[in-house]
Parts: structure tokens; sequence; C-alpha cells
């Protein structure tokens, strides 16, 4: 991990471009996808049985695998996670909005319909990257909308089961229409329908690197939620900061994938080199040591700058996706945060807080993208409607600059449209 003073090329070092695949795996995904709208079902287990290493005959997942996996728990674990899914459904209710209508005192009525979204799908990683914690932060916001059906899908294990974890997961949110199919075939499936799957107008959530370029193919024929990178934290501390606390965070992070960036600006020299010397000890005693550890040498760094307002410099230029502000007044600073997708405050609020139970959702915009987008929530699963009724006063009135408007970008059927509605252009047109 390198330790670096702050200035102008550091910043660009550590700025991340979206993974936009390799030509060859942006030809497989879109082969896949073309047969998948061809074949349906037959392709999806084609694709099933060469990714996945399994042939199934029946993709859907009965009510009694559900039911068995929420059994399997231990009861203080269905605890835990119901009250997390519970956390978790209380924030994003504060999320709704309602349908409003406005009306002027000449009877304009203007206003915006809100209508949840019919269907979503839910795609799910499988395997070794189990992550029941997806299925709340995709599902629940999609539910608390409004949404009707709600279809999940994840790749199944060699055995043909799906991971027991995620089975709770969906159990406990509700979730009663899942398949057994991963990949790119199973985008393909959510987007274009196949005998047994039916196709969705909206599909969230992660997945490998052909996953990712799968929805970024589809998009357009259905929306999507967001083509995300590999994971990223971002720790905003001063010398008040204790080195094993944020040491161990920046792991946290790390241990998710090899890519997966952690980053520690702070104006403390001390702190650095004590973090510094923290992951390394930490290090020998991770389970995921050999994938945290090609993470912080890859992609980790710590940098140091002269002051305070150099270190918010930074966290605003890098735009990361998850950020901790650990200083002694973490309030006083979260005013000049401008680009994060969720915000740590204090020692307390460690990463792994948001991940799995406080609340917040933890689909957060990657590769600098937290300047300009938001994490997941309520209103992904809704569109809006405009409401115009004009009143006969406001057309007699407002007519004629209306029509000048439209003539005034050629497009003399919008002026006639306006001025058919007035009685005496009407009775000329009707001669």
């Amino acid at each position: 991990m390198q330790v670096r003073s702050y200035n102008q090329s550091v910043l660009k070092s550590l700025k991340r471009t979206v993974d936009s695949g390799t030509t060859e795996q942006r030809q497989v995904v879109q082969g896949i996808i073309q047969d998948v709208r061809e074949r349906g079902d037959e392709a999806v287990q084609h694709y099933t049985e060469k990714f996945d290493g399994v042939r199934l005959t029946d993709m859907t997942v009965k009510r009694e695998e559900m039911e068995q996996a929420v059994s399997a728990l231990q009861p203080e674990m269905r605890l835990i996670m119901e009250e997390a899914a519970c956390n978790i459904k209380v924030f994003h209710e504060k999320q709704l909005r309602n349908s409003w209508i406005h009306t002027e005192k000449s009877g304009t009525l203007l206003g915006v319909k809100i209508t949840a979204l019919d269907s979503v799908g839910v795609y799910v990683p499988g395997g070794t990257a189990a992550y029941p914690s997806s299925v709340f932060m995709n599902v629940l916001p999609a539910k608390v909308a409004g949404v009707k059906r709600i279809v999940m899908v994840c790749p199944p294990n060699k055995d043909g089961s799906l991971p027991q974890s995620v089975l709770a997961a969906a159990y406990i949110a509700g979730v009663t229409e899942i398949y057994k199919v991963g990949g790119a075939q199973a985008v393909a499936s959510l987007a274009y329908g196949t005998k047994t799957i039916h196709k969705v107008d909206k599909i969230v959530g992660p997945g490998n690197i052909y996953v990712a370029l799968a929805k970024r193919e589809v998009y357009g024929d259905v929306d999507i939620d967001m083509i995300a990178g590999p994971s990223e934290i971002a720790i905003l501390a001063d010398e008040t900061a204790l080195a094993a606390e944020v040491a161990a965070d920046l792991l946290s992070q790390a241990e998710h994938d090899p890519r997966a960036c952690s980053i520690l600006v702070t104006n403390s020299p001390k702190l650095a080199e004590e973090t510094l010397e923290q992951i390394e000890w930490q290090l020998q005693a991770l389970p995921r040591a050999a994938i945290a550890r090609q993470s912080i040498e890859d992609y980790g760094m710590i940098v140091v700058t002269n002051t305070m307002a150099e270190a918010v410099e930074a966290i605003n230029e890098i735009a990361p996706e998850h950020l901790e502000i650990m200083v002694a007044d973490p309030m006083f600073l979260l005013g000049e945060i401008r680009h994060a997708g969720a915000i740590f405050l204090g020692r307390y609020s460690s990463e792994p807080v948001g991940d799995y139970f406080a609340g917040p959702n933890h689909v957060l915009p990657t590769n600098g993208t937290a300047r300009f987008s938001s994490p997941l929530n309520v209103d992904d699963f809704q569109k809006k409607s405009s409401i115009i009724m004009y009143s006969k006063a406001d057309f007699e009135q407002n007519s004629d600059k209306i029509a000048a408007f439209a003539r005034l970008e050629g497009l003399e059927a919008h002026a006639r449209a306006i001025e058919i509605r007035k009685v005496k252009k009407y009775e000329e047109a009707s001669k």
C-alpha cells in the first residue's frame, strides 16, 4: 500500500473508469442474449450447464425450498435478519412520495401521478459470493414502492440448489418468484422473457462483468439500476482516529474483491504510518487475506494532506462509494462533502453497519459516479406521469403565445392544433 503526499497527480491516479469489458467479453454476452431471445428456456438451460455445471429441467424454486432454508437458520440468526429487514423497510418507507395535484385560480390543474413499476427482476450473486443482504437491499425498496411482481434470479450450485442464506433472505423479504439461473442468460431472460421466466420492466442487483455487460446491452428494452464496479471505501480521518479501526475498515472493503479500492485521506502523518502497520498486522489473521492483500497492494492508498481542507477536496474528487468521516467533529465536515454514495459519521458508524443493519441502502454508485447518481431507493421503482388539465381561461390567454413558440421551432401543425381550438379559427377551418 502506497503512502503519498497530496497533489493533483495523486488524485488522477485514484480515479477509476467503468469497466467496459474486453471485446471478446462483449461479444460473448451479445451472443448469449441473442440466443436466449431466439431459443428461450433451451438456451438458458444450455448456458446454465456450460457455466454453472448443472443441467436443470426445472429452474423454478419451490416454496418448500425457501421454507426449508429459513427453518435451517439458527433462531438467533433469523431474528437478526428479520430485524435488519425491518430497519431497511422502515428507512425506505420514509422515502415514499405521494401523487399531487395543484389547481390554479384560473381553473388549470397541474400535478404528478406516481405509479409503481409493474415488475422488477432482482439479480443475486450465488456460489461463494452469496449475499443475503443484497436480497434485502434490492427487494425491500421495490416492495415499499408498491411493485407487485418481484422476480429473483440466482446462479445455482453444482447440486442444483441455491445458497441457503439467499433463499432464507428471500423468504423473509417476501419474494415468491425465484429462478435458478445466473449470468448473462439470466439478464436476457428477465429482459426479453422465456416460456418459464416472463419479462420484467427493470433489472437491479450486482453481478460479475458478464452480468454488468448484459445489463448494459439490454438497457433501453428494460431499465436497469446501474453498472456497478468493484467496491470502494474512502476514510477521511484526523489525528483523533484510531489506526486499528481505520485499518479494519479499509480491509473490510479489500476482502470483497482483488479490485476493491480502499483509500485513507488524512492530515496526520502519524495516523498514516500507524494505519499502514495495522493493515499489515491485521492481514495476517484474515481468512480472505490473499484477496485483501492483492486489493490493498494494487488499489489501496494512503494520501497525506497538509490541511483538512485539502483532505476534503481530495474526497470530493474521488467521489467514493462509501465514505467514513473519522474526525473530532464529523458533523462539522458533513456540509463540505459534495460527492459520496453513503456517508458514515464517527467511529461507531463503521461501513458494515450500513451494509447489513442500519437501514440505508448499500447499493451505491461506484467508479466516481457518486458525482451524479444516488443510492438505490424507492424512486428507482416508481415512475412519474405529469398531469395537465388546462382551463379555458388560461387557454384563451396563452394560446397565441403557444402558437408563436411552435412556429419559432418550425412546427406549423403544433401551432394549428392550438389555433383550431379558438372559436373564430375553428369556424374558418370548418368552412
